[in-house]
């Protein structure tokens, strides 16, 4: 069984060293997992190609440290080529997230293979149109957002006329029913969006400042799991 027959998207912290506030990246996600996250995504616009892949390796031995390499997915933002090139290396890494106009994911399933997860974020204002057409037999999940203006990732949610398109409630409701592959939302999400993110039926929220910029990312953590829990339980 690969981690892809048991990916779990609820929980999933997105990280690298500009978010950190210079503490050690693979800590922080350790922090994260402790309290129940269930997803990792590396990533950086700032590292090179080698200090990604010491990042992601630094964050792959942390989670095998915790015991928790076949229930906690690591995936790389965008860069296949850190992807491949920690694989080689032996970092268990599972998998990519690209962008629709990022490299196709048939690329990044042909090159990664069939038990790599692969996920995909689509243009905000496109989104919608884009399950409701698009094969979408090589993606495991979609990323969704922003839910609000984030600014570790300014250009989330950029429409063509330089405008930042937010989702809505609905927006993340409609998107639900017309998905065929489980939804992650995120974008500046804090603890009070947490239930009415639920709420929308979406499969998980994802973060970055949240737990990453916490004085106590653990506890930051444990918060987030809490309220997820709790919504969906309701």
């Amino acid at each position: 069984m690969s981690m892809r027959d048991v990916l779990d998207i609820s929980a999933y912290l997105v990280l690298g060293p500009e978010n950190t506030l210079g503490r050690p990246v693979a800590d922080i996600a350790g922090q994260a997992i402790s309290a129940g996250f269930t997803c990792v995504q590396v990533r950086s616009k700032e590292c090179s190609a080698r200090e990604l892949i010491a990042c992601t390796a630094a964050v792959a031995d942390e989670i095998a440290r915790l015991g928790a390499t076949d229930r906690v997915a690591l995936l790389v933002d965008d860069r296949l080529d850190v992807v491949y090139a920690a694989r080689q290396q032996g970092v268990k890494v599972d998998g990519v997230h690209v962008g629709q106009t990022d490299i196709p994911v048939e690329a990044c399933r042909s090159l990664l293979g069939p038990d790599a997860i692969v996920g995909l974020s689509a243009r905000a204002d496109e989104m919608l149109e884009y399950v409701k057409t698009a094969d979408m037999s090589l993606v495991d999940y979609l990323g969704v957002g922003p839910l609000h203006e984030t600014p570790t990732k300014r250009d989330c949610g950029l429409a063509s006329d330089g405008t930042i398109i937010t989702k809505s409630l609905d927006d993340l409701r409609d998107l639900h029913i017309a998905s065929p592959v489980p939804i992650v939302v995120g974008g500046g999400v804090k603890v009070a969006d947490i239930p009415l993110v639920a709420q929308t039926g979406v499969d998980g929220f994802f973060v970055v400042s949240a737990v990453c910029g916490a004085e106590n990312p653990q506890a930051a953590a444990a918060e987030l799991i809490k309220a997820w829990q709790s919504a969906k339980n309701n």
